[in-house]
């Protein structure tokens, strides 16, 4: 009964040894001579100009969360795509229903003003 989870066991191996030999190899080899512009802070290649603790405007947040949304609720139509054939007319009604509510969603977030950027 053990031999059939033998595979798992190899994998689970490999996937710490490719993990760690690239961080070890790393600090080992690399060269360590740290001086005050390695070590000082910096964004995007600048020296800093604000707090990095302030406040975004909501807007960012309400983007990037519909943007996950949509992206992930779209990711679905490629597996339906593909078993379309063998799921017949139910399946073709389910997603239809689930597309319409994709398209209700994104209609209430048009007409709300979420999208709209001042």
């Amino acid at each position: 009964m053990l031999y059939d989870y033998f595979p798992i066991l190899i994998f689970i191996i490999l996937s710490i040894v490719f993990g760690l030999v690239p961080i070890t190899l790393g600090s080992i080899i690399a060269p360590k001579n740290p001086d005050a512009a390695k070590n000082s802070i910096y964004e995007c290649g600048f020296k800093e100009f604000n707090d990095a603790r302030m406040k975004f405007d909501i807007r960012f947040y309400l983007v990037a969360i519909l943007f996950i949304i949509f992206d992930l609720e779209i990711a679905y139509l490629f597996p339906w795509a593909v078993v379309l054939n063998k799921i017949g007319f139910m399946g073709f009604l389910s997603m239809i229903i689930f597309l319409v509510l994709l398209l209700l969603g994104f209609l209430y977030e048009w007409k709300r003003g979420a999208l709209e950027w001042e």
